[in-house]
C-alpha cells in the first residue's frame, strides 16, 4: 500500500476544519449497551367464550358457614387434592371477594382466573368469606364459588384452606397451565 501525500494546503484546511484536538489518555473504549426498548406484551382481550363450560353432574348441596368444600376434576389422582390442601403447590396469587354481590364476585373471579392462567399461575387463593352477614346465615358467595369453580374450564381442583389461611371462608384452587407454557395439565 502506498502512502498518500497531502499538500500543505490540504493539511492546513484539515487542521482548521477539525479544530483543537487533545490526545486520548487511554486506549480502552467503554461500550455502553444499547438501550433496547422493553418488549410490550400483545394485548389479549378477555375470552368471549364463557369459561364456565363444564357441566355439574350432581346437584350440589347447599353449604353452610363451617362446611368444608373440595373438588377434583375427573381423571386426576386423589393425592392432588391432598397436596393442594397441604400447600404443596405454593400460592401464586390471591383475591378477596367477600363483601361483593354475587354478580360483582363472578365478574372479578372470572377476570382473576383468566389473568392467572395467562400469567402461568398454578395455585391461587380465593377468599369468599363465611357468610356471617348473609340472610338466614347461609353463605351466598361460598355456594356460588363452589358452583362456578366446578364449571370453570381451567380449574383442576379446589379445597377449603387450613384455618390460618381462612379456613372454610377461603379456597385453594389448582389451575391448568395455559397452552403457551406447553406443559402437561395434570397435577
Amino acid at each position: 500500500m502506498t502512502k498518500k501525500t497531502t499538500s500543505p494546503g490540504d493539511s492546513a484546511l484539515f487542521r482548521n476544519t477539525v479544530g483543537k484536538v487533545r490526545p486520548v489518555a487511554t486506549d480502552t473504549l467503554v461500550l455502553k449497551p444499547d438501550k433496547k426498548p422493553k418488549p410490550v406484551p400483545v394485548f389479549k382481550p378477555l375470552e368471549q367464550i364463557d369459561p364456565l363450560q363444564n357441566d355439574v353432574a350432581e346437584t350440589l348441596e347447599t353449604l353452610f358457614q363451617e362446611d368444608r368444600v373440595g373438588f377434583l376434576a375427573p381423571g386426576l389422582q386423589k393425592n392432588v387434592l391432598k397436596k393442594l390442601r397441604h400447600g404443596y403447590y405454593g400460592l401464586d396469587a390471591d383475591i378477596d371477594l367477600h363483601g361483593l354481590t354475587s354478580r360483582e364476585a363472578q365478574r372479578q373471579l372470572l377476570r382473576f382466573l383468566h389473568f392467572c392462567v395467562e400469567d402461568g399461575c398454578r395455585c391461587v387463593h380465593i377468599i369468599h368469606g363465611k357468610g356471617y352477614n348473609s340472610s338466614d346465615h347461609q353463605p351466598v358467595l361460598k355456594n356460588d364459588i363452589n358452583l362456578w369453580l366446578r364449571q370453570h374450564k381451567d380449574v383442576l381442583a379446589f379445597c377449603s384452606t387450613p384455618p390460618k389461611a381462612g379456613g372454610t371462608g377461603a379456597v385453594y384452587v389448582l389451575l391448568k397451565l395455559s397452552d403457551k407454557f406447553g406443559l402437561a395439565e395434570d397435577g
